[in-house]
């Protein structure tokens, strides 16, 4: 993964030119799935993406801490971004939409380019430029070795995310986050 500061001006720019050309295509052409031996779709990219990028932040040495944390303190953002990663992993967007929005609004930059990813996959661009925006760097993550990303999540971490205390909030299902969860990450993480 690129260090934050060593991303240019001139790197930004082309990469948010990227960005909204990607997203202008979709809305105007819609996704197009990539035929076989070609390269993935813009869609499906931001899909891996945001699904490694969650899987590394849930395989970082600071998850239990981040999730223990969230737990006892709700207000957390990193926390937040930590929970939010973990749910996107137990395929419960709904959810993990809400807590990025949150860490977002404490001023998260992880979580606002988790979000620009997310969606992307629905063809907006409002995330990457939060993401740009913000004076926060981005949470850096450094990993010695390829994370495995599951296409489906384990059973361990969906059983897990269904024991969570849920309530409806604004017809979306809203996860609580909880110490078993962090203690459990460290498992839940490199389940298959």
């Amino acid at each position: 993964m690129i260090a934050a500061d060593t991303v240019t001006g001139a790197d930004l720019d082309v990469l948010h030119r990227e960005i909204v050309r990607d997203v202008t295509a979709t809305l105007m052409f819609g996704a197009r799935p990539a035929s076989e031996g070609h390269y993935p779709s813009a869609l499906t990219g931001a899909e891996a993406v945001l699904n490694a990028l969650s899987a590394e932040l849930i395989h970082s040495s600071k998850a239990a801490e981040r999730l223990a944390c969230i737990a006892d303190v709700p207000s957390d953002a990193d926390g937040a971004l930590y929970f939010a990663c973990l749910l996107n992993l137990a395929q419960e967007s709904d959810s993990a939409l809400w807590w990025w929005r949150f860490a977002v609004g404490a001023g998260n930059a992880t979580a606002a380019y988790c979000l620009h990813l997310h969606h992307l996959l629905r063809g907006a661009d409002h995330w990457a430029h939060q993401a740009l925006d913000t004076d926060v760097h981005l949470t850096p993550t450094t990993t010695p070795t390829p994370i495995h990303c599951p296409t489906h999540p384990a059973p361990a971490l969906r059983e897990a995310v269904e024991r969570l205390k849920v309530e409806e909030l604004a017809q979306a299902l809203f996860h609580h986050p909880d110490h078993r969860l962090a203690d459990q990450v460290e498992h839940l993480a490199d389940a298959r």
